[in-house]
């Protein structure tokens, strides 16, 4: 269990970075390999896009707190750096601070979990990934409690293996609390991710 204010050191902290060593400085910097157990080291940079019902849309910068009401929509993701591939890729995003970062009991919960992720022309060097295929568990909105510190919503990408799409461990009626992403990519080898991007989302206010 993480002390209050290991958990406060992470909160003000924003990135604009772009380069994945800074990614993942910033990614050190928020405790998020060791609360996911992944060794974190990304090849590309991972820009999120959150799409808004009014209004332009929000390209997230890594560790950047965003109100509740503007992650409603689910995201898109670009892969940035050179030699990226066709893919498929794995997307996923997780929450290790449910239902608080002080007492993290029912985490992590699954906010999205996609596989078949594929880029339009691999030889460029910013690559929007597209799903070919509906999401294993489907995009769910932020919602931490009430009185609760800010979580983090942690985006993760991984090179898909070839047996991902035979995986039975999640389906869309498998319950999205409790999931542990770091086991899960053991146990269909999904390796380490190559790309990640993060953000912070505090309860409605009162």
């Amino acid at each position: 269990m993480r002390t209050l204010l290991s958990i406060l050191t992470f909160l003000p902290l924003v990135f604009t970075l772009d380069t994945p060593s800074g990614v993942k400085q910033a990614f050190d910097d928020a405790n998020i390999p060791t609360d996911i157990a992944l060794e974190f080291d990304p090849t590309f940079l991972l820009q999120v896009v959150l799409p808004q019902s009014t209004g332009a849309p929000i390209t997230l910068e890594v560790g950047e707190q965003l109100p509740r009401n503007a992650t409603a929509n689910p995201p898109t993701f670009t892969l940035i750096g050179e030699n990226i591939g066709a893919g498929p890729f794995v997307v996923a995003t997780v929450d290790p601070d449910a239902p608080t970062p002080q007492d993290p009991n029912i985490a992590q919960v699954r906010h999205f979990l996609g596989g078949n992720f594929i880029t339009g022309s691999p030889a460029c060097e910013a690559e929007l990934l597209v799903n070919t295929t509906p999401a294993v568990s489907e995009w769910q909105q932020p919602t931490p409690p009430a009185g609760s510190d800010a979580h983090r919503y942690i985006f993760l990408v991984f090179n898909q293996p070839d047996a991902f799409n035979d995986q039975t461990l999640v389906n869309t009626a498998t319950p999205i609390t409790l999931f542990n992403i770091s086991a899960f990519g053991e146990a269909v080898g999904l390796g380490n991710p190559i790309a990640g991007n993060f953000m912070l989302v505090a309860p409605d206010p009162a």
